[in-house]
């Protein structure tokens, strides 16, 4: 490197320091590789210094050793002076695990009870919700993908995030191709054929269009099994035919009857074949006949016949992957896997086994799950750690849900009191709450006290889960039947939006 200098004292170097053809930039590249190894995160004008050379030739042979994978570049030191930071490879994985062990450290395990308390106000449940068009995008981009009963979306979970909610709102939102709804899951069939359920029941996801691609490569392959009534079949021949279609233009093309087509379409809705643009035509297929036919006879001032179906939009059929593609895309693309859990944190802001068991089962597998959220924690997107006490496994949330956690905890118990739907994705009874679990049907309901579950309304049924006197008990029943009638003013006022007269505050 210096063939210029004078050795003091004289000596011979070993013939094999000196191979033949060996030149100066050479020798420069092999004694930086040994000075990397050992000095750790370095600027170039540091090893110019050091060694005596040009900035110029310390540039070309950093350059030669990162084309080998040898060394990285970035900024890794935020107490070295401003500049490209250079660092041995091996030598940079060490101290990032390093890194990770030190913030893993310095996390602090939270009670469960306090954990509910962040996820009331992280899906803003309660005194938080939200209000307007705006808040409700918002909402469908927390609970994209999450799967409950069709009837229970707008009576309970949008409602109970979104103070003013209007049904229109998310019809826009459809419209203009923003939000999906569709069915997620492979169905089972009856003997006789037809769909497994009525739509009401139905689980139904609201997906965000642009990732569309992401959910068709975790959807379920079609059971070959289900064979489709006949109604269905000429249904799906004239959409397979003709493309989307309308109510009125589908009433032609499948030479059926309005009723015959309706039910026809409440069964392609059942097992996840077709969905319509907008949520409208969910909402008409969940109405019941007796109010369909009271909204269809009022007339008045100002009133308009119920239309329903007839202006709800386009129907057609769904894309469904082969089952190969489905399983492959969901466990082995790492992109769509990270891409996924970024979802999952939008919801929860913190993952761990336990609060993702009452998750679809289509889902990919946890294992699967734990390795993007690694990479991401490598990033430093995500933090890993020991958040909830009382939990094993592996633990990881978002770097400003930390210090929410935080406070939560150091916080004073204000009894607030929140009552949800069994539906709800907050309904962690069983997993992440101690306590038997409790089936996710609309018609059950929770009540919770500073983010402990008191009391469930299940089968008709009130329940006490802690101890209580009979003034809470009674409180407790009370509060538990209140919202399940609010429930039915809610599905009313759906109605009388559905049949375009003026909404009343409920």
């Amino acid at each position: 490197m210096h063939p210029g200098a004078r050795r003091s004292p004289p000596i011979s170097a070993p013939d094999a320091a000196e191979p033949a053809g060996a030149d100066a930039t050479a020798a420069l590249v092999e004694i930086i590789r040994g000075r990397m190894a050992a000095v750790g995160p370095v600027l170039a004008s540091q090893l110019a210094t050091g060694l005596g050379v040009s900035g110029v030739d310390i540039e070309l042979a950093l350059l030669a050793l990162e084309r080998e994978g040898y060394v990285m570049r970035g900024q890794f030191n935020r107490a070295l002076p401003e500049g490209e930071q250079w660092c041995e490879r091996h030598l940079l994985a060490r101290i990032h695990r390093y890194t990770i062990k030190r913030l893993r450290r310095e996390i602090e395990p939270v009670e469960p009870r306090d954990v509910m308390r962040f996820l009331f106000a992280w899906q803003r449940v309660g005194s938080e919700r939200g209000s307007g068009p705006d808040a409700l995008a918002a909402v469908l981009t927390q609970l994209e993908g999450f799967e409950a009963p069709a009837e229970a979306w707008e009576a309970e979970l949008l409602t109970a995030r979104v103070a003013d909610y209007e049904p229109a709102w998310l019809d826009d939102l459809c419209l203009a191709g923003r939000v999906l709804w569709t069915r997620q899951r492979s169905y089972s069939h009856n003997a006789a054929g037809g769909a497994s359920g009525p739509v009401r029941n139905t689980p139904i996801v609201l997906l965000q269009r642009k990732n569309l691609s992401l959910w068709n490569g975790m959807r379920e392959a079609q059971a070959e099994t289900y064979q489709p009534t006949s109604r269905a079949q000429r249904v799906v021949q004239a959409l397979t035919e003709h493309g989307a279609m309308f109510f009125d233009e589908l009433t032609d093309a499948s030479h059926l009857l309005a009723a015959e087509l309706e039910n026809a379409l409440g069964e392609l809705v059942a097992v996840g074949l077709v969905h319509c643009d907008s949520y409208a035509g969910l909402r008409a297929l969940l109405m019941p006949a007796a109010k369909r036919a009271k909204l269809g006879a009022r007339r008045g001032r100002g009133a308009q016949p119920w239309s329903g179906l007839t202006s709800a939009g386009r129907w057609a059929l769904l894309r469904r992957p082969a089952a190969t593609d489905a399983v492959a895309s969901a466990t082995t693309d790492p992109e769509k896997s990270e891409q996924l859990v970024r979802i999952l944190l939008r919801r929860y802001g913190l993952l761990c086994f336990q609060l993702l068991q009452r998750e679809a089962g289509w889902l990919p597998p946890w294992r699967v799950l734990v390795r993007a959220c690694q990479r991401l924690e490598a990033r430093g997107e995500l933090r890993g750690g020991r958040f909830i006490a009382g939990l094993t496994g592996e633990q990881f949330a978002l770097p400003e849900v930390i210090a929410q956690l935080r406070s939560m905890r150091n916080s004073t118990p204000t009894g607030l009191e929140i009552c949800l739907s069994a539906a709800d994705p907050l309904n962690l009874i069983g997993t992440l709450l101690p306590g038997a679990r409790i089936g996710g049907l609309t018609s059950s309901r929770l009540l919770y006290r500073d983010g402990l579950p008191i009391a469930a309304l299940i089968g008709g049924e009130v329940q006490s889960l802690i101890s209580m006197t009979a003034g809470e008990q009674w409180h407790a029943r009370t509060r538990l039947l209140r919202s399940g009638s609010l429930e039915s003013a809610a599905q009313a006022h759906f109605g009388r939006a559905a049949g375009k007269q003026e909404p009343t505050e409920i």
